[in-house]
Parts: C-alpha cells; sequence; structure tokens
C-alpha cells in the first residue's frame, strides 16, 4: 500500500478544519486535551483487534481498509456481518449530531469495503459515548459525493500551503492545536496586514 494514501482519521481532521490538518499531517504537530484524551480513554477497550461472534453477527474489530481508487487508508473500529451484508461502525465521544467528519470517515470506510468485496453498502453507524447509543448514517449520492471531494481537497491541500485558521470560535475553543495554531492572533495579523494594505 503506498504511504501517500491519506488516513481516513486524518480525513476527518481536514473536515473538522482544514488548518489543523495541515498542523497535523502535513507538518507533524500533535497535542493533547481534554477531548483527546477522553476519546483515548472511550477506544481502550475498542481497539482490540479480532473477530467475535455475536449471535447471528460476525464482528470485525479494528479492520484495515483501503481504496486505491480515492487513495486513502485507514482501520475502521468495527465491521458486523450479517448475511453477507457488512454494517461499518465507528465509535464517537461526543453527542449525536450532524458531524459531517465523522460522516466522511465512516463514508470513506464504507466506499473502501465496497472496493474490497465488490458489494455495496447502503449505511454505517456512530456509536456515541454521550448519547450510549448509535446513530444511522446513509450513504446517499449526495453524501458519497461530498466525501470524495473532501479526499480530492485533502490531497491537494498536502501540496499546497497552510490554509488561514477558520472563523468557526467553538471548535477552536476545542481543539488540541489552538496554542500552536493561535488563530486569534493569526486573524489580527491578517486584518492589521489589510488594512495596512487599504492605506496604501
Amino acid at each position: 500500500m503506498n504511504d501517500d494514501y491519506l488516513p481516513l482519521a486524518y480525513l476527518n481532521a481536514w473536515e473538522y478544519c482544514p488548518r489543523r490538518f495541515y498542523w497535523e499531517y502535513v507538518l507533524g504537530e500533535m497535542a493533547d486535551n481534554e477531548h483527546i484524551l477522553m476519546g483515548r480513554y472511550l477506544h481502550r477497550n475498542v481497539n482490540q483487534e479480532g473477530i467475535s461472534q455475536e449471535g447471528d453477527t460476525l464482528c470485525h474489530r479494528q479492520q484495515w481498509v483501503w481504496s486505491d481508487r480515492l487513495q486513502v487508508k485507514g482501520i475502521i473500529d468495527l465491521v458486523e456481518e450479517r448475511e453477507d451484508q457488512l454494517l461499518p461502525v465507528e465509535y464517537k465521544k461526543g453527542r449525536m449530531a450532524k458531524h459531517l467528519n465523522d460522516y466522511f470517515q465512516l463514508c470513506a470506510a464504507a466506499i473502501c469495503l465496497e472496493e474490497k468485496t465488490g458489494n455495496p453498502i447502503s449505511y454505517g453507524e456512530i456509536f456515541y459515548q454521550g448519547n450510549r447509543r448509535r446513530q444511522r448514517v446513509n450513504f446517499t449520492d449526495q453524501l458519497r459525493q461530498a466525501t470524495e471531494e473532501a479526499i480530492f481537497q485533502a490531497h491537494r491541500l498536502v501540496n499546497d500551503k497552510m490554509p488561514p485558521p477558520i472563523n468557526h470560535s467553538q471548535k477552536c475553543r476545542d481543539c488540541s492545536l489552538k496554542d500552536i495554531c493561535l488563530p486569534k492572533e493569526v486573524h489580527r495579523l491578517y486584518q492589521g496586514c489589510k488594512l495596512d494594505d487599504d492605506d496604501d
């Protein structure tokens, strides 16, 4: 498998914030905060690779998947197999909402499974720790197209310059890289440069 294949977890980071993706994937900068540590704690039992039988369902945990067409790869937390139908499942620490970053990661994993098996997958599920239950994600044509476009954009950004900070105070507040990224300071600097340009 080519080392240039984009890890699925970084596709999640790209949708959350392209600048965060650049810091982490391109520059290799990492930092922990309470959200990262809680997510790691949640996965302490999930990250046990293996296959088990639960009733009529075969559970494949920590499964490597990849797509040569899209040049992505990664590990999916769980793939449930029942009557030759595959159900990809991801585990997340937060609460249910329309988290496109989580949807893209799950959809991309499903596309990888489809490429490997040749069988269509119509939906997957995300277990949110905050609700203690699963949310169904339908792999519509629109979500598939958006996911593939996100993969394309992330690949392109790898060879581009670092993007500016996003305008999303809540995301920046919760980001483990805010003290490295300095979004407020960069915004102020950028605004100052624009004012100087307007004076010319």
